[in-house]
């Protein structure tokens, strides 16, 4: 009773500090800070952090676990995470003289400023040549799959699909990797959102075109390998350039239609890829779609918290990302990929096994133990308010929105990812740097390019 008490005492307060944080927690006027609560923290981490701190998940991972003693540590911590998290946004916001409701509803409201007429024919024509480029690394991905695990579900072939899609994700490497990760997987969904707004701003055929070429580009490599939520987080990228445009407007019927289309949508693929038909396993907490939302998330943090203080030593700068712990001399290794071989070793000997990714800190653990929780837990809430706060506050273009959309949806997918890439993540880098190209180009590239005619000019006449 004592557990269940704090569990709910928490939530409360922590839904209080997160609205005032982020402006709103109403799922009709979502943004970056709403998606984190609830499904970073709330569903994904604490309502299972619940179940498994009383004992009664029965799910086959905890099963795993040595020291039962973890089960009260990893809930304490992540009860301290519900709290700390959104009070140091509060801080970080304070000094910014950031109005989190105001700010937020002013930017719902600022009408999209498109591309300056000046800007416009190079602008399309530097969009064209980054579609090409990313259609391309779509279809090149798929030449370097030696196996597309979609592609043989659709032939019928479901006999080692769990197999496949470890082999489709790990099974490429040296430079082919980062074609993949940044042109195909990371560029080409976030160009088709820069394309969807200015389909509904503009309605010309060539935006239409462009749209449709990304929209399937982006279909096939978010469902390549039968990974179930990169389609649907594109989807909700969709919905939400909608909504921060203005050409959607959410409503409960509207979010519950959505809500019965995706339970259908992931029912089906749970049947399709894993052979799961037993009614029960859809209904029971601790298996099927539930369990793998509220339990599956949020076991690898208590394994990590058991794995580390007793089996493996604490990785330190090893566990930093690869630029951070090259400078160290040391090389890089991943905490998740650790624990899978620790605990489930015999996975990884079958092909099977990849990575145990769960709540942030739990890498944050593995590398530099409850220290290491606390200061990861202040620093990646400072980064993202920040970023909150820098996003509400750009200019309010095609682009610039497309930006926001990207790091509204992948900053919570990281959250429950690991902590490394908070501190160095190239994807990320590229990505800002390119759309910061596309930026000047949409608005300021004639002010650029006229301040540089001029000064040319000047130096003419003083020759």
């Amino acid at each position: 009773m004592l557990i269940f008490s704090i569990w709910l005492f928490t939530v409360v307060a922590s839904t209080y500090l997160f609205k005032k944080v982020s402006g709103s927690l109403s799922p009709v006027r979502p943004n970056m800070i709403t998606i984190i609560y609830y499904y970073s923290f709330l569903i994904s981490s604490y309502i299972g952090g619940l179940l498994i701190a009383l004992g009664i998940d029965d799910y086959y991972m905890i099963k795993r676990m040595d020291h039962e003693e973890y089960r009260i540590i990893g809930f304490i911590l992540l009860t301290i995470l519900m709290i700390l998290f959104p009070l140091t946004q509060l801080v970080v916001g304070r000094m910014f003289g950031f109005n989190s409701e105001k700010e937020f509803d002013r930017y719902l409201h600022e009408p999209v400023r498109t591309s300056v007429d000046k800007n416009r024919r190079l602008f399309r024509l530097a969009f064209g040549a980054l579609t090409a480029i990313s259609v391309l690394a779509v279809a090149y991905t798929m030449l370097k799959t030696s196996t597309v695990p979609l592609y043989e579900l659709l032939k019928g072939n479901t006999s080692e699909l769990a197999k496949m899609r470890i082999d489709a994700s790990r099974g490429i490497s040296g430079i082919d990797v980062y074609i993949r990760n940044i042109f195909a997987i990371a560029l080409t969904p976030v160009l088709s959102i820069i394309a969807f707004i200015y389909t509904t701003q503009s309605k010309a055929l060539y935006w239409k075109i462009v749209f449709f070429l990304l929209f399937m580009s982006s279909l096939v490599i978010t469902t390549y390998d039968l990974a179930k939520s990169p389609i649907f987080f594109y989807v909700i990228m969709l919905l939400l350039a909608g909504v921060f445009t203005q050409t959607l407007k959410l409503n409960w019927k509207k979010i519950s239609a959505f809500v019965i289309s995706g339970t259908v949508l992931l029912v089906i693929m749970y049947i399709a890829i894993q052979g799961v038909t037993e009614v029960e396993s859809f209904l029971s907490y601790n298996s099927g779609p539930i369990g793998r939302i509220i339990l599956a998330q949020i076991s690898p943090f208590f394994l990590h918290l058991d794995t580390y203080s007793h089996s493996i030593a604490f990785l330190e700068m090893k566990g930093l990302p690869s630029f951070i712990a090259g400078i160290f001399d040391v090389e890089q290794v991943r905490s998740a990929r650790m624990v899978m071989e620790n605990v489930f070793p015999e996975n990884v000997d079958k092909g099977t096994g990849g990575v145990l990714n769960t709540i942030f800190i739990g890498e944050a653990f593995g590398s530099f133990g409850y220290v290491g929780v606390i200061v990861c837990i202040i620093y990646v809430a400072a980064v993202i308010q920040l970023l909150y706060i820098a996003f509400l506050r750009l200019p309010k273009t095609p682009v610039v929105i497309a930006l926001t959309v990207y790091f509204t949806i992948n900053i919570p997918r990281t959250l429950v990812g690991g902590a490394a890439d908070f501190f160095f993540n190239p994807i990320w880098i590229m990505m800002t740097v390119v759309l910061a190209g596309l930026f000047i180009v949409e608005q300021y590239f004639h002010v650029i390019w006229t301040f540089l005619m001029s000064k040319v000019k000047r130096k003419k006449v003083k020759a």
